[in-house]
Protein backbone atom coordinates (compact mmCIF):
# COMPACT_ATOMS: atom_id res chain seq x y z
CA UNK A 1 0.00 0.00 0.00
CA UNK A 2 2.60 2.16 0.80
CA UNK A 3 4.46 2.01 -2.19
CA UNK A 4 1.66 2.34 -4.65
CA UNK A 5 1.06 5.94 -2.62
CA UNK A 6 4.92 6.67 -2.95
CA UNK A 7 4.18 5.91 -7.09
CA UNK A 8 0.91 7.08 -7.51
CA UNK A 9 2.34 11.02 -5.77
CA UNK A 10 5.68 10.22 -7.90
CA UNK A 11 3.62 10.10 -11.15
CA UNK A 12 1.77 12.94 -10.23
CA UNK A 13 4.46 15.52 -9.23
CA UNK A 14 6.50 14.07 -12.32
CA UNK A 15 3.72 15.28 -14.62
CA UNK A 16 4.36 18.36 -14.16
CA UNK A 17 8.13 17.89 -14.99
CA UNK A 18 7.04 15.82 -18.14
CA UNK A 19 4.50 18.87 -19.05
CA UNK A 20 7.09 21.16 -18.89
CA UNK A 21 9.82 19.40 -20.68
CA UNK A 22 7.83 18.86 -23.42
CA UNK A 23 6.75 22.72 -23.64
CA UNK A 24 10.20 23.69 -22.97
CA UNK A 25 11.69 20.73 -25.90
CA UNK A 26 9.02 21.13 -29.19
CA UNK A 27 11.41 19.60 -31.38
CA UNK A 28 11.00 16.49 -29.31
CA UNK A 29 8.06 15.90 -30.58
CA UNK A 30 6.56 18.60 -33.16
CA UNK A 31 9.82 17.63 -35.50
CA UNK A 32 8.30 15.31 -38.10
CA UNK A 33 10.40 14.97 -40.43
CA UNK A 34 12.24 13.15 -37.63
CA UNK A 35 11.18 9.78 -37.30
CA UNK A 36 12.00 9.23 -33.65
CA UNK A 37 9.75 12.44 -32.64
CA UNK A 38 6.61 10.52 -34.59
CA UNK A 39 7.70 7.17 -32.52
CA UNK A 40 7.90 9.76 -28.97
CA UNK A 41 4.19 10.71 -29.98
CA UNK A 42 2.87 7.56 -30.47
CA UNK A 43 4.25 6.19 -27.31
CA UNK A 44 3.71 9.16 -25.17
CA UNK A 45 0.07 9.40 -26.41
CA UNK A 46 -0.97 6.17 -24.75
CA UNK A 47 1.41 6.31 -21.78
CA UNK A 48 1.16 6.26 -17.93
CA UNK A 49 2.97 9.75 -18.42
CA UNK A 50 0.95 11.34 -20.75
CA UNK A 51 -2.23 10.47 -18.48
CA UNK A 52 -0.39 11.94 -15.55
CA UNK A 53 0.47 15.20 -17.58
CA UNK A 54 -3.65 15.39 -18.15
CA UNK A 55 -4.32 14.16 -14.27
CA UNK A 56 -2.38 17.45 -13.26
CA UNK A 57 -4.05 19.68 -15.55
CA UNK A 58 -7.28 18.48 -14.82
CA UNK A 59 -6.73 18.42 -10.83
CA UNK A 60 -5.28 22.38 -11.35
CA UNK A 61 -8.83 23.38 -13.27
CA UNK A 62 -10.69 21.44 -10.76
CA UNK A 63 -8.84 23.55 -8.02
CA UNK A 64 -9.33 26.80 -9.90
CA UNK A 65 -12.82 26.39 -10.66
CA UNK A 66 -13.84 25.59 -7.05
CA UNK A 67 -11.51 28.51 -5.63
CA UNK A 68 -13.63 31.21 -8.31
CA UNK A 69 -17.00 30.58 -9.39
CA UNK A 70 -17.01 33.63 -11.85
CA UNK A 71 -13.38 31.60 -13.04
CA UNK A 72 -15.77 28.24 -13.24
CA UNK A 73 -18.62 29.76 -14.67
CA UNK A 74 -16.41 31.16 -17.77
CA UNK A 75 -14.42 27.49 -18.09
CA UNK A 76 -17.92 25.90 -18.55
CA UNK A 77 -19.42 28.04 -20.84
CA UNK A 78 -16.01 28.07 -23.18
CA UNK A 79 -15.88 24.56 -23.20
CA UNK A 80 -19.56 23.90 -23.48
CA UNK A 81 -19.42 26.67 -26.87
CA UNK A 82 -16.71 24.34 -27.92
CA UNK A 83 -18.83 21.03 -27.65
CA UNK A 84 -21.76 23.33 -29.15
CA UNK A 85 -19.24 25.12 -31.95
CA UNK A 86 -18.30 21.22 -33.67
CA UNK A 87 -21.93 19.59 -33.20
CA UNK A 88 -23.05 22.60 -35.08
CA UNK A 89 -20.63 22.48 -37.86
CA UNK A 90 -20.39 19.00 -38.45
CA UNK A 91 -24.18 18.01 -37.62
CA UNK A 92 -24.24 19.62 -41.55
CA UNK A 93 -22.58 16.13 -42.39
CA UNK A 94 -26.20 14.47 -41.42
CA UNK A 95 -27.68 16.68 -44.31
CA UNK A 96 -24.68 15.74 -46.68
CA UNK A 97 -25.23 11.90 -45.96
CA UNK A 98 -29.05 12.16 -47.11
CA UNK A 99 -28.27 14.64 -50.20
CA UNK A 100 -25.57 12.17 -51.29
CA UNK A 101 -27.61 8.86 -51.11
CA UNK A 102 -30.32 10.41 -53.05
CA UNK A 103 -27.71 11.40 -55.63
CA UNK A 104 -26.40 7.62 -55.24
CA UNK A 105 -29.90 6.01 -55.67
CA UNK A 106 -30.85 8.48 -58.54
CA UNK A 107 -27.47 7.58 -60.61
CA UNK A 108 -27.81 3.65 -59.74
CA UNK A 109 -31.38 3.73 -60.63
CA UNK A 110 -32.27 6.22 -63.06
CA UNK A 111 -29.27 5.90 -65.68
CA UNK A 112 -27.93 2.58 -64.32
CA UNK A 113 -24.46 3.92 -64.42
CA UNK A 114 -21.84 2.18 -62.16
CA UNK A 115 -19.99 5.25 -61.30
CA UNK A 116 -20.29 8.81 -60.18
CA UNK A 117 -18.21 11.78 -61.50
CA UNK A 118 -18.02 15.08 -58.76
CA UNK A 119 -14.91 18.03 -59.13
CA UNK A 120 -14.88 21.14 -60.80
CA UNK A 121 -11.20 21.02 -63.25
CA UNK A 122 -9.84 18.25 -60.57
CA UNK A 123 -12.48 15.69 -61.47
CA UNK A 124 -12.72 13.19 -58.42
CA UNK A 125 -14.05 9.64 -59.79
CA UNK A 126 -15.39 6.64 -58.06
CA UNK A 127 -17.59 3.59 -58.31
CA UNK A 128 -20.83 3.53 -56.87
CA UNK A 129 -20.74 1.51 -54.02
CA UNK A 130 -17.32 3.52 -53.06
CA UNK A 131 -20.30 6.85 -52.90
CA UNK A 132 -22.30 4.02 -51.21
CA UNK A 133 -19.90 3.06 -48.75
CA UNK A 134 -19.33 6.44 -47.45
CA UNK A 135 -22.04 7.28 -46.05
CA UNK A 136 -20.42 5.09 -42.91
CA UNK A 137 -18.05 8.16 -42.50
CA UNK A 138 -20.93 10.92 -42.39
CA UNK A 139 -22.93 8.28 -39.70
CA UNK A 140 -19.40 8.28 -37.60
CA UNK A 141 -18.89 12.16 -38.06
CA UNK A 142 -21.79 12.77 -36.26
CA UNK A 143 -21.57 10.18 -33.68
CA UNK A 144 -17.98 11.22 -32.91
CA UNK A 145 -17.69 14.73 -32.99
CA UNK A 146 -21.55 15.48 -32.07
CA UNK A 147 -21.65 14.02 -28.88
CA UNK A 148 -20.90 16.70 -26.53
CA UNK A 149 -23.39 18.83 -28.50
CA UNK A 150 -26.21 16.51 -28.15
CA UNK A 151 -25.31 16.28 -24.17
CA UNK A 152 -25.60 20.04 -24.20
CA UNK A 153 -28.48 20.21 -25.73
CA UNK A 154 -30.04 17.24 -24.01
CA UNK A 155 -30.62 14.87 -26.52
CA UNK A 156 -29.40 11.74 -25.16
CA UNK A 157 -31.95 9.16 -23.96
CA UNK A 158 -31.79 9.17 -19.90
CA UNK A 159 -33.44 6.88 -17.85
CA UNK A 160 -34.37 8.90 -15.00
CA UNK A 161 -36.72 6.52 -12.56
CA UNK A 162 -34.52 7.97 -9.41
CA UNK A 163 -33.26 10.85 -10.70
CA UNK A 164 -36.55 12.47 -11.10
CA UNK A 165 -37.67 11.90 -7.81
CA UNK A 166 -35.06 13.38 -5.81
CA UNK A 167 -33.96 16.56 -4.64
CA UNK A 168 -32.02 19.31 -6.84
CA UNK A 169 -29.07 19.09 -4.54
CA UNK A 170 -29.51 15.30 -4.60
CA UNK A 171 -29.28 15.32 -8.68
CA UNK A 172 -26.62 17.42 -8.75
CA UNK A 173 -23.92 14.71 -6.49
CA UNK A 174 -25.54 11.78 -8.85
CA UNK A 175 -24.54 13.99 -11.62
CA UNK A 176 -20.95 15.10 -10.25
CA UNK A 177 -20.55 11.13 -9.18
CA UNK A 178 -21.38 9.79 -12.72
CA UNK A 179 -18.98 11.86 -14.71
CA UNK A 180 -16.20 10.74 -12.06
CA UNK A 181 -16.71 7.25 -12.01
CA UNK A 182 -18.47 7.13 -15.63
CA UNK A 183 -17.38 9.69 -18.17
CA UNK A 184 -13.96 10.47 -17.52
CA UNK A 185 -13.08 6.30 -16.90
CA UNK A 186 -14.76 5.40 -20.12
CA UNK A 187 -12.90 8.40 -21.94
CA UNK A 188 -9.63 7.72 -20.85
CA UNK A 189 -10.02 4.11 -21.71
CA UNK A 190 -11.92 4.37 -25.31
CA UNK A 191 -8.79 6.92 -25.85
CA UNK A 192 -5.84 3.99 -24.19
CA UNK A 193 -7.52 1.83 -27.00
CA UNK A 194 -8.29 3.77 -29.67
CA UNK A 195 -5.04 5.41 -29.60
CA UNK A 196 -2.78 2.37 -30.41
CA UNK A 197 -5.73 1.18 -32.91
CA UNK A 198 -4.88 4.33 -34.36
CA UNK A 199 -1.74 4.39 -35.15
CA UNK A 200 -1.09 0.26 -36.11
CA UNK A 201 -3.17 1.58 -39.03
CA UNK A 202 -1.10 4.46 -39.95
CA UNK A 203 3.01 3.38 -39.63
CA UNK A 204 5.05 0.02 -40.27
CA UNK A 205 6.47 -1.16 -38.06
CA UNK A 206 3.50 -1.57 -36.34
CA UNK A 207 3.45 -0.36 -32.24
CA UNK A 208 2.54 -1.99 -29.67
CA UNK A 209 0.90 -0.44 -26.02
CA UNK A 210 3.56 -2.86 -24.36
CA UNK A 211 6.49 -1.70 -26.47
CA UNK A 212 9.00 0.67 -24.55
CA UNK A 213 10.62 4.18 -25.58
CA UNK A 214 12.87 3.06 -26.10
CA UNK A 215 11.95 0.15 -28.30
CA UNK A 216 9.73 2.51 -30.03
CA UNK A 217 12.69 4.90 -30.75
CA UNK A 218 14.70 2.20 -31.92
CA UNK A 219 11.91 1.13 -34.60
CA UNK A 220 11.80 4.49 -35.79
CA UNK A 221 14.80 3.51 -38.10
CA UNK A 222 12.41 1.42 -40.38
CA UNK A 223 9.69 3.77 -39.88
CA UNK A 224 7.29 4.55 -42.64
CA UNK A 225 3.83 5.75 -43.29
CA UNK A 226 1.32 3.05 -44.62
CA UNK A 227 -1.95 4.32 -44.79
CA UNK A 228 -4.01 1.15 -45.43
CA UNK A 229 -6.90 1.83 -47.60
CA UNK A 230 -8.11 -1.32 -47.88
CA UNK A 231 -11.84 -1.71 -48.42
CA UNK A 232 -14.65 -4.05 -47.46
CA UNK A 233 -15.21 -4.64 -51.54
CA UNK A 234 -12.64 -4.28 -54.19
CA UNK A 235 -14.54 -0.70 -55.26
CA UNK A 236 -15.78 0.60 -51.96
CA UNK A 237 -14.84 2.90 -49.78
CA UNK A 238 -10.93 3.03 -48.87
CA UNK A 239 -10.17 4.96 -46.36
CA UNK A 240 -11.31 3.42 -43.46
CA UNK A 241 -8.34 4.58 -41.35
CA UNK A 242 -9.90 7.79 -40.84
CA UNK A 243 -12.24 6.01 -38.54
CA UNK A 244 -9.72 5.33 -36.52
CA UNK A 245 -8.77 8.89 -35.85
CA UNK A 246 -12.52 9.61 -35.12
CA UNK A 247 -12.37 7.01 -32.40
CA UNK A 248 -9.69 9.43 -30.51
CA UNK A 249 -11.48 12.35 -31.37
CA UNK A 250 -14.56 10.86 -29.74
CA UNK A 251 -12.53 10.02 -26.73
CA UNK A 252 -11.39 13.63 -26.57
CA UNK A 253 -14.97 15.06 -26.47
CA UNK A 254 -15.98 12.91 -23.84
CA UNK A 255 -13.37 13.65 -22.18
CA UNK A 256 -13.77 17.44 -22.51
CA UNK A 257 -17.12 17.35 -21.87
CA UNK A 258 -16.68 14.96 -18.46
CA UNK A 259 -15.01 17.91 -16.37
CA UNK A 260 -17.23 19.92 -18.05
CA UNK A 261 -20.35 18.46 -16.72
CA UNK A 262 -18.32 18.12 -13.52
CA UNK A 263 -17.89 20.93 -12.96
CA UNK A 264 -21.60 22.72 -14.06
CA UNK A 265 -22.89 20.16 -11.78
CA UNK A 266 -20.43 21.59 -8.75
CA UNK A 267 -21.31 25.00 -9.62
CA UNK A 268 -25.76 24.34 -9.60
CA UNK A 269 -24.79 22.41 -6.00
CA UNK A 270 -23.29 25.59 -4.52
CA UNK A 271 -25.32 28.57 -5.68
CA UNK A 272 -28.78 26.14 -5.78
CA UNK A 273 -32.00 26.03 -7.69
CA UNK A 274 -31.99 29.07 -9.19
CA UNK A 275 -28.61 28.99 -11.22
CA UNK A 276 -30.07 25.28 -12.87
CA UNK A 277 -28.98 25.91 -16.39
CA UNK A 278 -27.37 28.92 -15.60
CA UNK A 279 -25.40 30.43 -19.00
CA UNK A 280 -26.86 26.85 -20.88
CA UNK A 281 -26.62 27.87 -24.97
CA UNK A 282 -29.20 25.00 -26.30
CA UNK A 283 -31.27 25.64 -29.92
CA UNK A 284 -34.32 26.36 -29.73
CA UNK A 285 -37.16 25.62 -32.65
CA UNK A 286 -38.78 28.96 -31.54
CA UNK A 287 -41.46 30.18 -29.78
CA UNK A 288 -44.81 27.70 -28.93
CA UNK A 289 -42.15 24.67 -29.63
CA UNK A 290 -41.15 24.16 -26.25
CA UNK A 291 -42.97 21.09 -25.76
CA UNK A 292 -41.27 19.69 -29.00
CA UNK A 293 -37.57 20.82 -27.83
CA UNK A 294 -35.02 18.18 -26.72
CA UNK A 295 -36.80 15.39 -28.20
CA UNK A 296 -34.58 15.42 -31.27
Amino acid sequence: MIDAIIWLFSQIFGGFYNLAYALTHPSLWLDWSNKEAIMRVVYYGGSVEFFFVMFDLFLLLTIAVMANRRFGWATVRFMEGFGNLFGRVFAWAGLIMVLQQIVVVFIQRVFARADMVFGFGIPLQYDISWWGEELKLYNAIIIALCVSYTFVQGGHVRVDLVYSAVSFRAKKVIDMVGSMIFMLPMSVVIWMYGWYFMWRHLIVPKPSASDTLERLVMKAKALRWNVERIGFSPNGFDHYYMFKVLLCLFAAMIFIHSFTFLYRSWLEFVEGEASAGKYLDRDTLGEGEEAYEGTH
